[in-house]
């Protein structure tokens, strides 16, 4: 890579050509997000035909899996922003797909479960979802989709890692 010289019309600084990293398209968060697309763009339509946003079908995917959750644990555990949950949880619970109650041991907080009615809908999502599941893995390959998945996990685990070790640093 040859080096061109400082922009003097940017105080001398470098242009954004001249930065010296990888490739736009070639940087990790770059090739999560087309990878994340993709799949997404095979799941989107059967959400649709269902009334769903994939916000939503992760609220529901997540509830399925659980007797309850207190709202900012879902929030965690569906990578959801606070407000954007609560705009989420009103909306599905118009719906009759989820129920809120106030938790026992603390009358601030609220818990979120599925109701029936939201068991319902995921029995009429899941069997399309499991098809779309079916052809990713048909083309993709059975065993390259378990070790995409094996290694994702790793480096979010390494990557959890290397955050905790930082933030017992920053508090030291």
């Amino acid at each position: 890579m040859s080096k061109k010289p400082a922009d003097p019309a940017n105080g001398g600084a470098p242009t954004a050509r001249q930065v010296p990293m990888r490739d736009f398209s070639r940087s990790l968060p770059m090739s999560l997000l087309r990878a994340r697309e993709a799949v997404m763009r095979q799941f989107r339509p059967n959400l649709r035909e269902h009334g769903l946003t994939e916000q939503q079908w992760r609220i529901l995917r997540a509830l399925a899996s659980i007797e309850a959750a207190e709202v900012t644990e879902l929030a965690r555990t569906a990578f959801l922003l606070g407000p954007s949950l609560s705009r989420i949880l009103r909306d599905l619970e118009a719906r009759n797909l989820i129920e809120r109650k106030t938790a026992k041991a603390d009358q601030r907080r609220s818990m979120v479960s599925i109701s029936k009615e939201g068991v319902k809908l995921m029995a009429s999502v899941a069997p399309n979802s499991e098809a779309i599941y079916a052809e990713i893995t048909r083309r993709f390959g059975a065993r390259k989709l378990a070790e995409l998945q094996e290694m994702l996990g790793e480096l979010e685990q390494s990557l959890a890692e290397l955050g905790a070790g930082e933030e017992a640093s920053a508090e030291e």
